[in-house]
């Protein structure tokens, strides 16, 4: 059974935002280059640039060219904290999940019925209309893999809401626009019989030669 994995770069987000909560970076102080935050947090520099892109979509914190990070709100990163809470509390409901699942043993029919469980959690956060989601694999010849939902505009090309990717043995739910889509992922999205077909036509169409 794959387990539920955070993205490290949003965990990372959370820990900065945490401490701009606490006052240890205060509004309008100018943080270290992604560099040296990257070294602050142990990890590697992709992963501080993500995390700080998240924060700043989220105007808790603005990169300023040539001079590092300014701190822009300590309110937003409490709303920023507040929703990360909630949302790991799927986790619970992934571990109800998990004893369903080994004593029913209906293989993919529990894990049809799981995702449903999960979608209508999420989607109480989400406040969106409840859907049963679809699954995909991309081709691995496709030319759109190793690229970021966000930079290849899935919603904007497909109409399809991804709401989580299956890599390997880690299920990552609710990705974000920074998580990239490798070759053998399973992408689970939300969206109309159209929008499954949209989807095999917008990865598969154009695969490398």
């Amino acid at each position: 059974m794959p387990k539920i994995k955070e993205p490290r770069y949003h965990k990372i987000a959370q820990d900065i935002a945490e401490a701009i909560v606490n006052k240890k970076f205060e509004v309008g102080q100018k943080l270290h280059a992604r560099s040296t935050l990257a070294a602050t947090f142990g990890v590697s520099a992709e992963t501080a640039r993500k995390a700080i892109s998240v924060l700043a979509d989220l105007d808790i914190v603005k990169a300023v060219h040539g001079s590092g990070v300014e701190v822009l709100s300590r309110e937003k990163a409490v709303e920023f904290l507040a929703q990360a809470k909630e949302s790991r509390n799927l986790q619970e409901t992934h571990s109800e999940i998990k004893d369903m699942i080994a004593q029913q043993k209906q293989g993919l029919l529990a894990l049809d019925q799981s995702f449903s469980l999960l979608l209508d959690q999420t989607q109480r956060v989400s406040q969106q209309n409840p859907m049963s989601p679809f699954e995909f694999i991309p081709k691995a010849d496709s030319s759109k893999l190793n690229q970021s939902i966000g930079s290849l505009n899935v919603w904007q090309n497909t109409g399809a809401t991804i709401v989580a990717i299956l890599h390997e043995d880690d299920l990552i739910l609710s990705p974000g626009p920074y998580a990239n889509i490798l070759p053998g992922d399973t992408i689970y999205f939300i969206g109309s019989d159209k929008t499954v077909e949209a989807m095999q036509q917008f990865f598969d169409s154009s695969t490398s030669n």
